[in-house]
């Protein structure tokens, strides 16, 4: 079973959108019993709240609820647990970083650096583009499948 964790500032847009996207699309391949796959924040600032409106609407249109999910903070104890860390910013690798206290394992990756065009993904939180941070991840997460089906053959 792969463990991923999805990592962004306050775990209420981009990787609660990514966690829950790539649940679905997992299942939808038939694959769900393969991961583990969750989301946290590097900071404390949404703690406890749900996902943005932003994120519930974009995901609801592809059918893919988010019920039950509240914001939570990554660990130190979480880096043992988890296979990945996807990150959506290069911030969020800093903080992960600074949280376990480096990355002997190699853990940390940034979403789309497994991409053809790597580079962070915008917060809409800012942005206000849910659009287009639904589409970054979409892409992000393909191309994390394809790596893992290429390098990751005996998990």
């Amino acid at each position: 079973m792969v463990k991923i964790m999805f990592v962004c500032l306050g775990n209420i847009c981009r990787s609660p959108m990514a966690e829950f996207l790539m649940k679905d699309i997992v299942k939808d391949k038939g694959m769900a019993d393969d991961f583990y796959i969750m989301s946290a924040a590097t900071s404390t600032e949404a703690l406890g709240c749900a996902p943005h409106r932003g994120t519930r609407e974009k995901l609801a249109e592809y059918g893919i609820s988010v019920q039950g999910k509240k914001a939570v903070q990554l660990t130190r104890q979480d880096y043992e647990k988890y296979d990945y860390f996807l990150g959506m910013e290069k911030a969020n690798l800093y903080a992960m970083y600074r949280i376990f206290g480096g990355d002997p394992q190699q853990k940390i990756y940034r979403l789309l650096d497994f991409s053809d065009s790597p580079r962070d993904i915008a917060d809409p939180w800012y942005t206000g583009n849910f659009e287009k941070t639904f589409s970054d991840i979409q892409e992000g997460i393909s191309a994390f499948l394809a790596y893992l089906q290429n390098n990751r053959k005996e998990e």
